[in-house]
């Protein structure tokens, strides 16, 4: 899930350099692309997407996080291809692979990256929260047919209904990769930046499941209390130590000083002062975990009797609320405060508002139109019509059949992921989040609703509400990326007819690659999705047990919400449309970047591990010096170091998985030096 949207430093700088949203001028000394889509840079861009896709779906369950490198897809794109383009005859066996490699068919390369990297927030949320709510079968590979017909629901419905274009971020890098002779060297210069990166993360990954408390988990408090500093158990058991990950510390690069802080900031509001004081005061509770030490877990999500989640919460739970309220209130309230100013202006001709003018084939360009694309490159409209009849369908008929959703129950939830997506776009574009995942939490609301409607209880009700969601969030989330990556097309001057045939290709890709890579997670973690009482496991998985715990607050006859957790929730949800109001009217636009993000706030209540946000908040720091001690170096190495960051930790935990499947990971041959168990490490 992307609750925290990364991409919103990258896109303030191309603004603030005066890069507009037209398409980039023609360049005179540019060789023509006669080929753009080509059989090689699908290859190359769906490999590359596997890999980022491998990386999310690790990150996701690890932390409740995905995050989209895209820089990762253009620069590795570019040095693979142009290598092999100079290296590799333009006739023959091998010629497919040779000739002439510019920027449009670069785009081609992006189009395939982003949508076989895609659709990985279906399993590190809901798909895993049916699990454990026992959904589906014991195993995932026994579900292996579903879980792929569910992924197909969801992915290609959000590429048959793309929406707006909106400003993106990708182009003005491959426009800069090919551009002439020092745009070649940057681009070697990056590359290898991000190669090397990538290397030394992934090894240092794949390392410390062998040696987690020495190279990654630094257990300050466990080490005092061993040390003879008794209480200095607390902080072990409230989730206090330090982890070195890379894939945070870059992510913290990318995302800034306001996001980031905001985020640790909400850490230490949540697990620093509100986590003790309710447990103190008896409004929450800890289960032990060690009959030898006071170790104590404050992060049980899982009550046979649910009773329990209003009697006998623990801190995790009771957090919830507050975190997913904040997060919802915040997210709808910033986008509208922010598009209803547009809204006011905006003006509409008469073919602008009939919606058979939307359907009515054009030969000819309006002069007047933003949108220059030839008729010819366009996607044509039995394309998308037919393809987005064909999903609907198809759709209907697995949600009928292997979920026992009805048509009107099936066909409102892709409605609802259609609302959701343009959401997404039109808050990714105009206030730098996307809380698509957020926001789909909302269709947990309405199928909750539609459940007690129509009398269902129990797992019935449950399985409506989280299959409902499955099919919003990751048809949101799909067409958020494939509308990023038209408006990369088009301010390229590429044929979106191609990027559309690279984006089904990828579509394809990724839902096999998913699919499978979660039933791999799974088996080598089986508490992903059978979590013991106390919580603990190496995969915290914060955004399944908040999808958990919405779906079965919406279908039990009573509200499972403490009193005092819900009277939070409302408080701080009102504090952040006030907030809100205060910044938007009262605080001039300049100094915005000091008002606290309270998505990234209510984000860091729903998830426990308090070193993720601090990690990020060191990142966006050092990035901060980096940028002003050597702001040419900055510019040149920053976003590649970044993405080297993320993909390799990602790959890397990917790796210690099937070293895990094979039996030979750092439980059997690694030491626990310095970690209070081995499931507190790694």
């Amino acid at each position: 899930m992307c609750e925290l949207q990364l991409v919103h430093s990258f896109c303030y700088q191309l603004q603030s350099f005066g890069y507009s949203t037209k398409p980039f001028p023609v360049d005179p000394d540019e060789i023509e692309e006669t080929h753009q889509l080509t059989f090689r840079a699908i290859l190359v861009g769906c490999a590359l997407g596997a890999v980022v896709g491998a990386s999310n779906i690790y990150l996701g369950l690890k932390t409740g996080f995905t995050f989209g490198p895209q820089l990762f897809g253009a620069i590795f794109g570019y040095a693979i291809l142009k290598a092999i383009s100079k290296a590799l005859p333009e006739s023959g066996l091998l010629g497919v692979f040779g000739g002439h490699f510019g920027p449009k068919e670069n785009c081609t390369v992006q189009s395939s990256y982003l949508a076989s990297g895609g659709l990985g927030i279906l399993f590190v949320s809901a798909v895993p929260a049916m699990y454990r709510l026992d959904l589906l079968s014991p195993q995932p590979s026994q579900d292996i047919g579903k879980l792929i017909a569910l992924t197909v629901c969801a992915g290609f419905f959000g590429v048959f209904f793309v929406i707006p274009l909106r400003k993106y971020y990708i182009a003005y890098t491959i426009r800069s990769l090919h551009h002439g002779k020092s745009g070649a060297a940057a681009a070697k210069k990056k590359a290898l930046a991000l190669l090397y990166t990538f290397i030394i993360v992934f090894i240092f990954k794949v390392m410390t499941g062998y040696a987690p408390a020495i190279l990654y988990d630094w257990h300050i408090g466990w080490t005092l209390y061993r040390l003879g500093f008794t209480s200095m158990i607390h902080m072990e058991n409230y989730g206090w130590w330090i982890e070195f990950t890379p894939a945070f510390f870059g992510a913290g690069m990318l995302s800034g000083l306001n996001a980031s802080w905001s985020f640790f900031g909400g850490s230490v509001l949540a697990w620093g002062i509100i986590q003790p004081s309710i447990v103190k005061n008896g409004l929450a509770f800890g289960t032990p975990v060690s009959d030898d030490f006071p170790l104590v877990s404050y992060l049980a999500m899982s009550f046979k009797d649910t009773e329990q989640y209003i009697t006998h919460p623990s801190p995790r739970y009771w957090l919830l609320w507050p975190g997913v309220l904040l997060m919802l209130m915040y997210s709808f309230g910033d986008i509208f405060l922010t598009l209803l100013p547009l809204a006011r202006n905006l003006s509409f001709s008469a073919d602008s508002v009939n919606p058979v003018s939307w359907f009515r084939r054009r030969n000819d360009i309006d002069p007047e139109d933003e949108d220059q694309t030839p008729a010819e490159d366009r996607v044509p409209l039995a394309w998308w019509t037919i393809g987005l009849f064909i999903s609907i369908v198809m759709s209907c008929a697995i949600l009928a059949t292997q979920f026992h959703l009805n048509v009107g129950e099936a066909i409102l939830s892709l409605v609802l992921g259609f609302i959701f997506s343009f959401i997404a776009v039109q808050s990714s574009g105009q206030t730098d989040i996307n809380p698509v995942s957020t926001v789909a939490k909302a269709s947990q609301l309405v199928f909750g609703g539609i459940g007690k409607g129509s009398h269902l209880v129990g797992k019935p009700a449950m399985t409506l509400n989280l299959t409902a969601g499955v099919i919003a969030a990751g048809s949101a989330a799909q067409s958020g990326d494939m509308t990023g990556d038209l408006k990369t097309g088009y301010l390229l001057r590429a044929k979106p007819k191609n990027q559309f045939i690279a984006q089904l290709c990828g579509s394809v890709v990724s839902v096999f690659l998913t699919s499978g890579l979660f039933i791999l997670f799974t088996k080598a973690s089986p508490c992903i999705i059978n979590p013991p009482a106390d919580g603990v496991c190496t995969y915290g998985a914060p955004s399944v047990s908040a999808w958990a715990a919405v779906a079965l607050a919406v279908t039990s006859p009573k509200l499972p919400i403490p009193k005092s957790s819900g009277y939070t929730a409302i408080a701080l949800g009102i504090f952040s449309i006030l907030s809100l109001i205060v910044r938007n009217y009262f605080i001039p636009k300049k100094y915005w970047h000091y008002v606290p993000n309270w998505n990234a706030v209510g984000l860091a209540f729903v998830t426990p591990q308090i070193f993720y946000s601090l990690a990020m908040a060191v990142g966006s720091t050092f990035n901060f010096f980096w940028q002003h001690r050597s702001p040419a170096n900055f510019d040149m190495y920053m976003f590649a170091v970044a993405a080297g960051m993320l993909a390799g930790e990602g790959l890397g935990g990917v790796f210690q998985a099937l070293l895990a499947v094979a039996g030979v990971d750092g439980s059997k041959f690694g030491t626990v030096i310095g970690c209070p168990g081995f499931e507190f490490c790694g």
